[in-house]
């Protein structure tokens, strides 16, 4: 068995584990093949070369698997690949800036709110919560305040 192929056994195995930490977590093919890479190469290098050559490579190889799982559990590594944008919109909101929507403004419930599901208010179907009870589909309902991008809202006892 050549040196070269030993090495390149070895420069697999290793990078089968890259792989396996990075971007497959969990044990899959590509750490039981780097496991199977690196034992092969080691293997290898022990029949081939002798035990003092064998010795070398587990060493060499058992410092570089160190080094490297040291350099991927650092933050500072990461930093590299991730995204730095922030997210700052909001999903489906009620559109009180706007003027849609205000506390005091009266509708009807669409659907059942247990506690939370459907209104139509000034023309428009938003999510809202009742506050302390159920109301049932078709109720008339008035607006108490906006929460994010859901109405608070309760009955109207007539």
């Amino acid at each position: 068995m050549s040196l070269g192929l030993i090495i390149f056994l070895i420069f697999v195995g290793l990078l089968l584990f890259i792989i396996e930490f990075m971007l497959i977590p969990g044990i899959t093919i590509a750490g039981v093949g780097g496991a199977i890479c690196l034992l092969t190469g080691i293997v290898f290098a022990f029949v081939s070369f002798g035990t003092a050559t064998g010795l070398v490579v587990l060493g060499i190889t058992a410092l570089v698997m160190v080094v490297l799982t040291v350099l991927m559990l650092r933050s500072n590594t990461w930093n590299k690949f991730m995204l730095k944008t922030a997210i700052d919109s909001k999903v489906d909101t009620v559109g009180a800036e706007e003027g849609k929507v205000k506390p005091g403004d009266r509708g009807i419930t669409v659907t059942r709110l247990a506690p939370g599901g459907k209104v139509l208010v000034n023309g428009e179907y938003f999510e809202a919560k009742s506050v302390d009870i159920l109301i049932d589909p078709k109720q008339e309902i008035e607006v108490i305040r906006i929460d994010d991008n859901k109405l608070i809202v309760k009955p109207i006892n007539k």
